[in-house]
């Protein structure tokens, strides 16, 4: 169980304001919201990017407003991949367990399980650079899985993928979040990619949470004008 109550936060004038969400274990939220309505600042600040103003973060009934980012338990995907190219498809999955000590041996033991089901085996020896963007996404997912994290983030994941590469990578990501049953929060502003992935969805507007609830139920009945815009913009 993810739960976020009364969650406030500030990045130079913009301010998100009193984010309460709930997210049981296992589920995948999808968290919808224009440009700039303050999506990738909530979930930095779940990962311990930006620290709250007010408000608390549970992961699992732990309170994790003022933890560490890497005593968190979170998986996260950013926007721009964050790829190390000097390093080995290998090298990157495993970086995270790496720098906590573990040693190569180890870690790819230990990752095994995701690089099957990701199908990396054959590109383990490859540079990041020689990638297709969808080989990239699913080695970003595999580092971001190797810690066996409670809460999985995706920050627009597909954004910078072509039409067919991001309609293929939706796939994997729902198959692959099923098979591994880790909650997830997916950031975009499209109901079709919501629609592809998420069991329910939040709709942020303006650095305030403006309505959750099965992606059906936000579609039939939109809190307001501003979400009825959005849902049929992304449709």
């Amino acid at each position: 169980m993810i739960r976020l109550q009364d969650l406030s936060l500030r990045a130079g004038d913009f301010r998100v304001r009193d984010v309460s969400l709930h997210v049981a274990s296992g589920q995948y939220v999808a968290l919808l919201g224009p440009n700039g309505s303050g999506k990738t600042l909530l979930i930095n600040c779940l990962c311990g990017l930006i620290r709250a103003e007010a408000g608390t973060i549970h992961i699992d009934s732990r309170d994790v407003t003022h933890a560490e980012p890497r005593l968190r338990r979170i998986g996260y995907v950013p926007q721009d991949y964050g790829l190390f190219p000097h390093l080995s498809v290998a090298r990157n999955v495993t970086f995270a367990l790496r720098a906590r000590g573990a040693k190569h041996a180890r870690a790819m033991a230990q990752v095994g399980p995701i690089i099957e089901t990701l199908h990396l085996g054959r590109l383990l020896g490859r540079s990041t650079v020689t990638l297709s963007g969808g080989e990239r996404q699913k080695v970003v997912l595999a580092r971001a899985l190797a810690g066996w994290p409670k809460l999985l983030l995706l920050d627009e994941p597909v954004s910078a993928l072509d039409a067919p590469t991001r309609d293929e990578v939706l796939v994997e990501l729902r198959r692959v979040q099923r098979e591994f049953a880790v909650t997830t929060i997916h950031v975009c502003h499209s109901i079709g990619e919501a629609k592809a992935v998420a069991d329910r969805a939040a709709v942020m507007i303006d650095g305030r949470l403006v309505q959750t609830g099965p992606l059906a139920e936000l579609i039939e009945h939109p809190a307001g004008p501003a979400v009825a815009r959005l849902l049929r913009a992304g449709a």
